[in-house]
């Protein structure tokens, strides 16, 4: 096993991940939202050491090497290597068996990946929502509401002039100007 050899690893969170490794000269690294990094085995092996790095190895990151996978963290599900375009597939064309087996076996990324993408699309599968609910505690249905509620009160057009619509004979014209004083010469 070469430790040297580098790896991809691939942040699949919606937010900043960021790891240190004090054993390796006070190591810190920062992913970006989707960054993709080649880091060494010997890194990664010894991020599965510190606390929180196996969380983060299976949960936060992918990589996308299938032998540092079987090193790291063994056995994996296929719902860890699905990227965001496999989600919606699974979202849209998927059936509702697939779908829950993808809730209860994917890593929390895949999870965090499904309920923000279930707003977005909007997902219009009820059972899938309520799938969604039943097994994360997250009401799709109310979040698409307080995000077309949100986006209906920031797109609303300039008011336009309230004008009466049923006009009076008297409020037809103005009133002319008529002197009050007349003067006589």
């Amino acid at each position: 096993m070469d430790t040297t050899r580098m790896v991809k690893i691939r942040n699949r969170d919606n937010a900043a991940v960021f790891y240190d490794i004090p054993e390796l000269n006070g190591l810190h690294r920062v992913f970006q939202p989707g960054e993709i990094k080649e880091v060494s085995l010997d890194e990664l092996i010894k991020l599965s050491y510190t606390p929180g790095g196996m969380s983060l190895l299976r949960n936060n990151f992918v990589l996308g090497d299938p032998e540092a996978v079987k090193i790291i963290l063994g056995k994996v599900e296929p719902e860890y290597n699905y990227t965001a375009t496999d989600i919606k597939n699974l979202m849209e064309n998927g059936s509702l068996d697939e779908f829950l087996d993808c809730l209860d076996f994917a890593p929390e990324g895949v999870i965090e990946i499904i309920k923000t993408m279930a707003v977005n699309l909007p997902l219009n599968d009820v059972a899938k929502r309520e799938a969604i609910l039943n097994k994360t505690g997250f009401n799709v249905t109310n979040a698409i509401n307080i995000k077309r509620e949100t986006e209906t009160e920031t797109e609303k057009p300039a008011a336009a002039p309230i004008r009466r619509r049923v006009h009076k004979e008297d409020e037809a014209e103005p009133a002319k100007k008529t002197r009050r004083v007349i003067k006589s010469e």
